[in-house]
């Protein structure tokens, strides 16, 4: 950890100097006009954030947090109307002007987004980038004194080999890096305030970590105040100091970290924190087991722990000794060389089995290859070496022919419904084209087939003529599972499925998922990075690092008994949805961090 010194001793310096208040809003509105009518996205919000606090507003998507928030620095489209009061230590924001605001933002506000590929400009390199930030808040700096403070603020936010990272470009990056060098960008003014808009969504696990001790360190060290947007509630318990939670653009309750989380009032509040996933449910007390709810559209919001017990039970009646839906036996898989990428080996020495009614989760940073082998097991991709058998036939050896009955009896659901579904083409048709091209029905018989694949999946008979863009983010992912099943495969590919959707939404996938599994009894490979999720859902759990499986084993035998050091350190970086427990968790990965660099 770098001492306080040097640039961020004068930052702190100057944030110490501030009054108690940085922001107040009062009765903050955000309306959007569409079609000849307003529409609301934010309603008579009132917070004040203070100097070093860290408030979190936390939502799922459509609440109106990010809305509500880009309207403090100007940044929404010209069809919305702000109303209310926003104030930056006394001084109004709302109405002033668009130079005012331009120079507001970095030196006053600034924000870290979501996704660093996308907020970072791609042909200049990031020192460049930092730079510009600096002498455009600056005119009389000179260029060696920024690139010198650029350099610094890099060290600040522990990017490695900080004079080197200084030269390279957004793409020549890892993920944490990235949102390292955005962080500095967004610090380099020495800015009032910071807006981190879900800036650890798109991290896995381990980087995720390591995002939030930074951010946690430079607010102690900086002395900064953050409002953090997130729908993570595992990242509010490790950073917020205060709480707000939206629903339909209206704050619907707020308080300290430790009200929200251990006594919510708001019945949205306790359905969002039954709804959230929580590494380690399988050691609550049977008492502890929250009931379903019932969400204001209709649908079931299952309690996560229940449909955890759920699981547990079912995982009982899973039996080994019939033959496996897929097997690989020391499979290794190759890329091969594409213009200037060179070939490489991808996964090696790969002993996986799954047995019918079975879910195993695959788990592993990205990278790690796990969709490697997920379009492996189906065919997509071709082994080097070893035996890969899926329903009954050796993929290895399969013809074209085979394959193509292969898949008959396999399924996948992708990580993103929007962009695997077609456009163009009703969902009832997308759910229908497998079984019109393998044959099996046609006309009425088709229409009848796909009117209970959408029943299956709990969506109404009259859904078959809407488009994709008509449905929401949890009921595309519904037509993904009805269509995968299309044909009752065998095997079912599950890649990411739960990636991009709300914990309440998440949580009715996970329910749907398990009962269809119970009734089908198809084998499932589940393939995901979040380990809370996996832990509700599978019998048994197969860890990947660099191509290879480090361990493998039943839910508890991995999660609460892992022996492999870096399955170890996957499950630490993953926050609880606790903050007592998550500050326990915290130290404890600091002491096994520390343990495995001396070993190193």
């Amino acid at each position: 950890m770098t001492d306080t010194t040097g640039i961020a001793a004068e930052i702190a310096a100057s944030h110490k100097a501030l009054p108690e208040t940085i922001l107040e809003v009062d009765k903050l509105g955000v309306e959007f006009w569409v079609e000849g009518e307003f529409y609301p996205a934010a309603i008579d919000m009132n917070y004040v954030v203070r100097r070093g606090e860290v408030l979190a507003i936390v939502g799922e998507s459509g609440s109106g947090k990010s809305t509500s928030a880009m309207a403090l620095l100007g940044l929404l489209p010209e069809n919305a109307r702000v109303t209310g009061s926003i104030k930056l230590l006394g001084r109004e924001l709302r109405g002033v002007d668009d130079a005012t605001l331009r120079s507001l933002r970095g030196n006053e506000i600034a924000p870290i987004f979501q996704e660093p590929m996308t907020a970072l400009n791609p042909v200049y390199t990031i020192g460049f980038q930092i730079m510009e930030a600096l002498r455009s808040h600056d005119r009389g700096m000179a260029p060696s004194i920024a690139k010198e403070k650029a350099i610094e603020l890099l060290r600040l936010v522990e990017m490695p080999n900080p004079e080197v990272s200084f030269n390279k470009y957004a793409h020549q990056l890892s993920g944490g890096q990235r949102q390292r060098a955005m962080i500095a960008q967004s610090i380099s003014c020495d800015p009032l305030l910071l807006i981190a808009d879900e800036p650890t969504t798109a991290l896995d696990v381990t980087v995720q970590a390591e995002i939030l001790d930074l951010l946690r360190n430079l607010h102690k060290r900086l002395d900064s105040a953050i409002i953090l947007i997130t729908h993570d509630m595992g990242v509010v318990a490790d950073l917020a100091d205060r709480i707000m939670v939206m629903k339909s653009g209206v704050v619907v309750e707020s308080g300290t970290v430790q009200q929200i989380f251990h006594a919510p009032e708001h019945p949205y509040t306790q359905q969002l924190l039954a709804s959230v996933p929580h590494l380690g449910l399988g050691v609550l007390e049977e008492a502890e087991v929250e009931t379903d709810a019932v969400g204001e559209d209709g649908y079931v919001v299952p309690a996560i722990a229940a449909i955890r017990e759920r699981a547990s039970e079912a995982a009982e009646e899973v039996i080994e000794t019939r033959a496996p839906v897929l097997s690989f036996e020391d499979v290794a898989i190759d890329y091969p060389k594409r213009g200037r990428v060179p070939a490489f080996r991808a996964a090696e020495h790969i002993d996986l089995r799954i047995y019918p009614g079975e879910i195993v989760g695959l788990v592993g940073e990205s990278g790690s290859g796990k969709t490697t082998l997920g379009r492996a097991a189906i065919g997509l991709i071709p082994i080097a070496e070893g035996k890969l058998t899926a329903v009954g036939t050796d993929i290895s050896k399969a013809s074209q022919k085979d394959l193509f009955a292969i898949r008959r009896r396999t399924g996948i659901v992708f990580q993103d419904p929007a962009s695997s579904l077609n456009p163009r083409m009703p969902i009832g048709q997308s759910i229908g084209e497998p079984i019109l091209l393998a044959g099996e029905a046609k006309g009425k018989d088709l229409d009848r087939r796909v009117e209970t694949l959408l029943a299956q999946v709990e969506l109404p008979r009259s859904y078959r003529n809407r488009f994709p863009h008509e449905l929401s983010g949890g009921q595309r992912q519904r037509v993904g599972i009805a269509r995968a099943l299309a044909l009752a495969p065998e095997l079912l590919v599950a890649d990411e499925p739960t990636s991009a959707l709300d914990v309440s939404v998440q949580a009715r996938f996970l329910d749907l998922l398990q009962e269809l599994q119970q009734q089908l009894q198809f084998a499932c490979l589940f393939i995901s990075h979040d380990l809370a999720v996996v832990d509700i859902l599978a019998h048994r759990i197969a860890v990947m690092h660099l191509g290879k499986l480090v361990e493998v084993g039943t839910r508890d035998e991995i999660l609460r008994g892992a022996s492999d050091a870096y399955t170890q350190r996957l499950i630490a970086a993953v926050p609880v949805p606790d903050p007592e427990q998550q500050r326990v968790r915290r130290e404890a990965r600091a002491l096994l961090l520390s343990a495995s660099r001396q070993v190193d």
